[in-house]
């Protein structure tokens, strides 16, 4: 894909694979995914470990905040939500957390390079239908044992190596020690356990079931698409209820997969940015001292340009940001709603401590 005006390479050289019968035997002969830069040679990523820590949950939830704060940390590298790069980054052109459009962004053009050569050698549209071929939540149970189809294995082993490419150019283009990446997608969690070289680690990112279903009424108008105007869908409370239960309950299940998993509480990352902020550090084992914190004062953050692909609006504020508890629910959300969200998930509720008293 590229910009308009921009020159076209010589050939798009990432392997486009077909839908339809074909596909796996095709598969078969191809092996991988081939990958090569214009003069032929692989693209220039680093073979490394990466540290990625996924951010996993339910969306509303404060995700978009948490991971731009980390972003503010020496050698920490906030994408945002990573899995819509297809969508919103190279389709789409949306913007950039810095300002630009995604195909303009001196950042996102350099990942580009060290992964393939360039994003105009990418086919975007085969790459969306492969990742539509593993990343969904229907195909939960071949993610958790993908030998039982060899069809999903071949398909999941050609995504993850991409994966892998675009993971390894951001870790080497920005220099990091660790990416957080919040798609919260669990199911695109599951998929990062397949991705060669990740040392993958999992904060499970928790917020009232309450103050989720009532975000998800308010219109919500999408800023990353100026040229368009176009607001989030909205979902009943009970829709909302269903659906976030669902998303915690797998997001448990992948801890208990093999992701090290530590739970973070909106409230608390509110009340106590630095509080929180050191005890996911300290949960990635990277180390953080006081001056890296100087970003945080009592009631507001400063934050710095981000390079995020995709997420709630905040991530496209720069300079100071207020930092406050979002409880207009309690306010604003109909009785007979709060009273059936609370129905639906109070399992979770009273294990993340939000109804009973635990903790």
């Amino acid at each position: 894909m590229t910009r308009a005006g921009a020159p076209m390479r010589p050939a798009t050289t990432l392997e486009a694979l077909p839908e339809g019968p074909s596909l796996r035997n095709r598969a078969e002969r191809m092996g991988r995914v081939e990958v090569h830069s214009a003069a032929g040679a692989e693209p220039s990523i680093n073979p490394d470990r990466v540290k990625v820590l996924f951010i996993g949950g339910y969306s509303r939830s404060g995700s978009t905040l948490l991971d731009c704060m980390l972003g503010q940390l020496p050698g920490v590298f906030s994408t945002g939500e990573l899995a819509y790069i297809w969508t919103h980054g190279l389709q789409e052109n949306r913007l950039c957390g810095c300002g630009s459009r995604f195909l303009d962004c001196s950042f996102w053009g350099r990942v580009g390079e060290l992964a393939f050569g360039g994003w105009d050698r990418v086919d975007v549209e085969a790459m969306r239908r492969l990742e539509l071929a593993v990343n969904r939540h229907r195909f939960m149970p071949q993610l958790l044992a993908p030998r039982t189809s060899r069809r999903f294995r071949g398909d999941l082993e050609r995504y993850a190596e991409v994966l892998g490419r675009i993971y390894g150019a951001i870790h080497q283009a920005g220099e990091t020690r660790l990416i957080v990446d919040s798609t919260i997608d669990p199911a695109y969690g599951f998929l990062l356990t397949h991705v060669p070289n990740l040392d993958l680690r999992l904060v499970h990112m928790v917020r009232d079931s309450r103050a989720t279903a009532f975000s998800w009424t308010r219109w919500q108008y999408r800023l990353d698409r100026p040229d368009t105007e176009m607001h989030q869908r909205r979902f009943h409370p009970g829709v909302t209820a269903v659906r976030w239960s669902v998303y915690h309950l797998l997001v448990h299940l992948l801890g208990r997969a093999g992701s090290p998993e530590l739970r973070v509480n909106y409230e608390r990352v509110v009340d106590s940015p630095g509080e929180e902020i050191r005890r996911i550090m300290a949960h990635v084992e990277e180390p953080v001292d006081d001056a890296a914190l100087d970003f945080i004062r009592s009631s507001e953050v400063d934050l710095a340009t981000n390079h995020t692909v995709a997420g709630s609006l905040m991530r496209l504020k720069q300079g100071t940001l207020k930092v406050r508890l979002d409880d207009e629910w309690t306010r604003s959300l109909p009785a007979r709603d709060r009273r059936l969200v609370t129905a639906l998930t109070w399992p979770f509720l009273r294990r993340y401590g939000y109804v009973g008293g635990n903790g």
